[in-house]
């Protein structure tokens, strides 16, 4: 029998060993300082500090940067076809389409009066969240909306327009009068005013972590019954395992088209929220 020393020994030995097996996950889910094409290529990314504050190039940020040159030259095509048909067809339908749901169904109700001015960035907001959202279901993708500094600054950016359409549209002091309901008892006035701007903060609080938790959590779901396979070592969970793990690719390219278009909406809501305070 063995010794008391030598169980828990053991006991550790295979936790750890439990441990390697799922930190895969999170080694496919976090950002890195390295793109790793496994098991061929892994390329290290070069570190940078400035003033003693690293802004290093990153995984995330490369592929941000390939989304953007995506999208550009998305739109350059089809800007390019449009000169030369009057009707577009094909992919430049598809992509027409898409810009006018923006357009019609997310910023005309939501804004009213005005919206135009607000277009161009939900539809940037709105086709650079789709891409990325879209990468992380390639080979070798990184799941970009799955970092909280990517949506947080995403949310940011909403924060920003939202606050310069309700300044430009009511005025520096009319707008920030405005967060304040009307008719409410003077002695209750510093305690809304504390409310009103929590509730300011807690907006793209609210679009960065509902992004993040979602494509996250499709991420780690897809990894974990994969992982299943190698962590029980039974053959007899393998289609168990990569029928639900398609299942999930599946509703998890669905979810990246629902979460880009929530984040439109409620950004061009809070927008409209900010802009006509009086309705």
């Amino acid at each position: 029998m063995d010794s008391p020393t030598e169980k828990i020994v053991a006991d550790s030995l295979h936790a750890a060993e439990k441990s390697n097996e799922s930190d895969w996950i999170l080694h496919h889910t976090l950002d890195a300082n390295y793109i790793e094409f496994e098991p061929f290529i892994k390329i290290p990314l070069p570190h940078i500090e400035i003033f003693g504050i690293d802004i290093s190039i990153t995984k995330h940020l490369v592929y941000m940067w390939f989304a953007a040159i995506v999208l550009f030259l998305i739109l350059y095509k089809v800007a390019k076809q449009y000169k030369k048909k009057r009707v577009p067809t094909g992919f430049a339908n598809m992509t027409e389409v898409m810009i006018l749901f923006v357009r019609d169904e997310i910023a005309k109700p939501t804004i009213h009066k005005g919206y135009e001015k607000f277009v161009p960035y939900l539809l940037s907001a709105f086709f650079f969240i789709l891409i990325l959202n879209l990468f992380s279901l390639v080979p070798y993708g990184a799941a970009v909306t799955g970092n909280i500094s990517v949506t947080a600054t995403l949310a940011v950016f909403t924060f920003v327009m939202t606050q310069i359409g309700g300044i430009r549209n009511n005025g520096f002091i009319g707008y920030f009068k405005g967060l304040v309901p009307h008719g409410i008892p003077t002695w209750l006035l510093p305690i809304m005013v504390i409310v009103e701007l929590l509730g300011l903060l807690t907006k793209p609080f609210a679009l960065a972590v509902r992004l993040f938790a979602n494509m996250l959590a499709g991420k780690i779901v897809i990894y974990s019954l994969i992982g299943l396979i190698f962590i029980l070592h039974a053959y007899f969970v393998v289609p168990v395992s990569v029928s639900f793990a398609l299942f999930i690719f599946a509703l998890k390219l669905l979810v990246s088209l629902i979460q880009a278009y929530i984040f439109t909406m409620l950004s061009s809501l809070f927008i409209g929220m900010a802009v006509h305070q009086d309705h």
